[in-house]
């Protein structure tokens, strides 16, 4: 291992970093352009790239072959996204959940955490399993803008938040069309480089450590294609738009699962292997978190600092669990023991009584009315 190992892993995050922002603004600002309404501009074109990332890398490593990779990405990254990313948001400032994402968005997120488990729990994501999920964001886009359209007080949100994001785009500028189109060539070309570096520098720095591609992906690499996420959910909360920075995390993980996963098993000249441990362990952690988000998120639909210090907690636990149990260390049994005998079954039983006391204290409002 050189110094250009970590060389290819720090250029290749800010390639993607840069690749992302560049592709969502031109892509935005075209589709707005050619008549595109603005709230489905930000359903699809603004969803999918800050998930670019996470599909570059996901689908370059299916490509090459190297299948831990590419599943440990996409898990660690929902993991992170989670765990991480909003820990990290809600103690900048306490989060707002839409009712929306709770009736909605939320339980399709755990479902297709459940889709992807069931489907690789043959050790494999072959084409099939690739077009199911395809299918899956497909119809999961499609519903959305159908959803959308009937709901004029978000369209107008919608227009607002773009126009802040984005700035008037009723402005005609000569050969607009031609800058936004050179914006997305732009964004694609770095998001291809970028993954074809971060993929080379984890996969050296995975063999230089004797470390799984399954444990960097689910940790150097998950939190390097996390980057536009945590940055649009942090400022998302410093400017007071909380709902949005939880809104964006759910949509990616949904994202991640159905379309970075689904292509990745499309265009891998083979299928792709899905590791023992990543299902005995990593999926079942990923499923795990998704459910943990429904009931905290409908105590009060908000997530509280206090429920981000945990979130973090649980992050720097399991990420010291893969690395410890990856170099073969004695503590990581003990760290094990303590998570499975002691944490998530008092974390279960507080998620139980904070369930139970705000279904109560809704009983108690409707039969005040």
């Amino acid at each position: 291992m050189t110094i250009m190992t970590f060389v290819y892993l720090v250029a290749g995050i800010a390639l993607l970093v840069a690749g992302a922002e560049v592709l969502v603004r031109g892509a935005a600002k075209l589709a707005a352009q050619l008549g595109i309404p603005p709230l489905i501009i930000g359903l699809t074109v603004v969803a999918f790239g800050t998930s670019a990332p996470e599909t570059a890398v996901s689908v370059q490593a299916a490509v090459e072959g190297s299948g831990d990779l590419a599943i440990g990405n996409v898990v660690g990254s929902n993991i992170a996204n989670v765990l991480l990313i909003l820990g990290l948001t809600a103690l900048v400032a306490p989060l707002l959940v839409s009712r929306q994402l709770i009736r909605l968005d939320v339980p399709i997120m755990i479902g297709a955490s459940l889709l992807t488990f069931a489907l690789a729990w043959d050790g494999q994501l072959g084409k099939i399993d690739g077009a199911i999920l395809f299918a899956g964001i497909i119809a999961y886009t499609a519903f959305l803008i159908y959803y959308s359209r009937r709901d004029a007080n978000s369209a107008a949100d919608a227009n607002d938040e773009f126009a802040k994001e984005f700035g008037d785009t009723k402005s005609k500028k000569p050969n607009a069309w031609l800058i936004n189109l050179s914006l997305i060539v732009v964004g694609l070309v770095l998001l291809v480089v970028g993954s074809n570096f971060l993929v080379e520098g984890a996969i050296t720095l995975a063999r230089a450590l004797g470390i799984s591609e399954l444990v960097i992906g689910l940790t150097v690499v998950a939190v390097g294609t996390s980057l536009p996420e945590l940055a649009t959910s942090l400022l998302a909360a410093f400017k007071g738009e909380r709902d949005i920075a939880v809104g964006n995390i759910v949509g990616s993980n949904i994202f991640n699962l159905l379309c970075v996963l689904g292509l990745s098993a499309l265009v891998a000249p083979l299928p792709i292997n899905v590791s023992a441990n990543a299902l005995a362990f990593d999926f079942p952690v990923m499923i795990g978190v998704a459910l943990a988000c429904l009931p905290i998120f409908f105590a009060g639909y908000c997530i509280n600092r206090w429920e981000g210090l945990l979130f973090l907690a649980y992050y720097v636990a399991y990420t010291a669990y893969l690395i410890t149990s990856s170099t073969g260390q004695a503590f990581a049994t003990t760290l094990s023991h303590a998570m499975l005998g002691y944490v998530i079954p008092l974390t279960a039983v507080s998620l139980i009584v904070i369930v139970g006391r705000a279904w109560k204290k809704q009983r108690n409002q409707e039969y005040a009315k």
